[in-house]
């Protein structure tokens, strides 16, 4: 349900336009309404509760929005206001996150559990109400309370503003593409470490042909033979970087991450998870049944992964029923050279819509190192990490822990102190050969145990802030996707090995990088990420892999206010189990350190 909003601008065209003179006026008037033709409020309704469904072999329940796996797809166009009431009648804890949306001036609507909010809990319901503005493009929306991504999500879709058309060939149609991974068990069981392998990867819900129990159930896109269409691709698993071919047919990438690219081609593509890709594909080949597939990449030494293959089938018009399927070659699992040909060849659209330059000044420099390390098993316990101990995540070593008493978001605005810290580092405690880490001296050993804080780093208003993130191989190198909230960045540079701040970065890409909200930092190696911390507001910087994020592998960022500020929480902000006499001041102190 679409409400037009243009009764609230003429409201505001008449304010505005009353002490113009009349010939100024039309052209506003003009350029007004063609700016705001398309603007709507499009609302929606997310019911959650636990449903039965049977993508394998037996029924199992799950916590779904609307009754369905994946959830709605929701369309909007760029300008809109997105309303989304939850509705919460699981057994579960919920938010959803708009993954990728900016929340300019909205940043109480990111949905981060204990970071922007505490739970929408049982038996109760929250409003998000946001402006989408400056991205068109795939994103995704999905939980936010660990593990429950794997079955709520769905397709987030920002076309461009009415008359305004893409800056590619229209597609004769548009077709959703949304990945995911199944486990034969409760999402809630999830949360152990390590986490267990999944049972099967989904394309639309469907697990395919691959699996003895599925047969009958995959997805299928019929084609007409030289009409071109338009994939919307979304990499929702929870756990697992997939690659993704078309037997017999390249794709040209479009955007990434709702960004505009330069057109490239390519038979293969790898997304991390929460990366999204936009790529136009031709029925340009004979008629027949193509399979489309994903399958896994894994880029850690000796951990155990399923080579799973999940198929779709794609369908020309007048194929013969009894016509063969052709099968793509998919690539290795730990195929790490296709994996970082795709990711790092893929450039902006310079001068596209929403582009903007590089800014060339910094103002915070950071190093984050981003990798595992060990957590101490508890007493008369035995545990299956690395040296008999618990795996933990590590950023410049520190564990992140989220808030338990009170939102992060919450206590910076109120300055409530007790909740976290403000001391997150620019760089690591030590500087050691990261990619080939060796324990010898006692420091060595301690680096192998991050300290578990709360940690953020605070950053002036508009302020430019350059991150290398560099991996690193204590327990082992593995490629992390890097997720932040409320901003795009540049990706300058990729790289393997040890990064050099001489030599690298010479090296940098400042004319035409991708952008991103979502990165895969190489195996080994290191990336270069710019932005303008212009949003005011707490924002989490963590891996998108959900057993990494439970392992610690995050922290957070706090935008000062400057020419825009930090407004106020909606009275109906769900709240956790506490006194709320606490809000009653924007200055009150309160103390929960005990």
């Amino acid at each position: 349900m679409a409400k037009s909003a243009n009764v609230l601008s003429r409201r505001r065209f008449h304010i505005v336009t009353s002490t113009m003179p009349l010939a100024i006026q039309a052209l506003f008037v003009a350029l007004l309404f063609s700016s705001i033709a398309s603007a709507a409020i499009v609302e929606h309704v997310f019911h959650i509760k636990n449903v039965l469904v049977k993508p394998l072999c037996k029924e199992q329940m799950i916590p779904a929005v609307n009754g369905s796996l994946p959830g709605p797809t929701i369309n909007v166009r760029e300008g809109d206001t997105l309303v989304v009431n939850v509705i919460n009648n699981s057994t579960y804890n919920i938010t959803i996150h708009w993954h990728g949306v900016f929340q300019l001036k909205s940043s109480w609507m990111d949905g981060v559990n204990m970071i922007t909010q505490c739970p929408i809990q049982p038996s109760n319901n929250f409003t998000y109400r946001f402006d989408i503005t400056g991205q068109e493009g795939t994103l995704l929306w999905h939980a936010h309370v660990l593990n429950l991504r794997a079955t709520l999500h769905g397709a987030l879709i920002i076309r461009p503003r009415s008359r305004r058309p893409y800056p590619f060939p229209k597609p004769y149609k548009e077709v959703p593409l949304i990945f995911g991974q199944w486990w034969n068990m409760d999402v809630g069981l999830l949360n152990i470490r390590p986490a267990p392998l999944s049972d099967a990867y989904l394309i639309n819900g469907l697990a395919g042909d691959s699996y003895s129990c599925s047969k009958k159930r995959m997805f299928k896109l019929k084609v007409v033979q030289g009409k071109t269409y338009l994939l919307r691709i979304i990499n929702a698993a929870l756990n697992s970087h997939l690659f993704f071919k078309i037997a017999n047919h390249n794709v040209t990438v479009v955007a990434l991450d709702a960004v505009y690219t330069t057109p490239y081609v390519s038979d293969v593509m790898i997304l991390t998870p929460g990366q999204t890709v936009d790529a136009l594909l031709t029925a340009d080949q004979p008629s027949g049944l193509y399979y489309m597939a994903i399958s896994p990449y894994t880029s850690a030494h000796g951990q155990p992964f399923p080579a799973q293959v999940t198929r779709g089938l794609i369908i020309y018009e007048d194929t013969v029923k009894s016509s063969s399927s052709v099968m793509p070659l998919m690539p290795e699992l730990n195929d790490i050279s296709t994996a970082h040909r795709f990711s790092s060849n893929i450039t902006a659209l310079v001068g596209g819509p929403h582009w903007t330059p590089v800014p060339r000044h910094v103002d915070e420099k950071m190093f984050i190192t981003v990798g595992f390390g060990l957590e101490p098993c508890p007493l008369g316990t035995k545990c299956p990490g690395y040296l008999g101990q618990l795996y933990a995540g590590s950023l410049n070593n520190r564990s992140f822990m989220y808030p338990e008493s009170t939102s992060l978001q919450e206590a910076y605005f109120y300055n409530i102190t007790g909740i976290y810290t403000d001391d997150f580092p620019d760089q690591p405690p030590l500087k050691f050969d990261y990619t080939d880490f060796v324990m010898r001296t006692e420091s060595d050993y301690k680096m192998m145990f991050p300290e578990k804080r709360t940690s953020v780093k605070t950053l002036k208003f508009n302020s430019t802030v350059e991150i290398v993130v560099q991996n690193t191989g204590i327990v082992t190198t593995e490629s992390h996707p890097m997720h932040l909230h409320g901003f795009n960045f540049y990706v300058l540079g990729y790289g393997f090995g040890n990064y050099d701040p001489i030599r690298h970065a010479r090296m940098l890409n400042l004319l035409n990088p991708q952008m991103h909200n979502t990165v895969g930092v190489p195996p080994g190696g290191w990336v270069v990420l710019r932005f303008i911390a212009n949003n005011p507001g707490a924002w989490m910087f963590h891996c998108h892999m959900d057993a990494h994020l439970q392992y610690g592998i995050g922290m957070a960022f706090i935008v000062q206010n400057g020419e825009t500020s930090l407004l106020s929480p909606p009275s109906n902000l769900p709240q956790c189990t506490r006194d709320p006499t606490i809000y009653d001041s924007p200055t009150a102190k309160v103390d929960f350190s005990y």
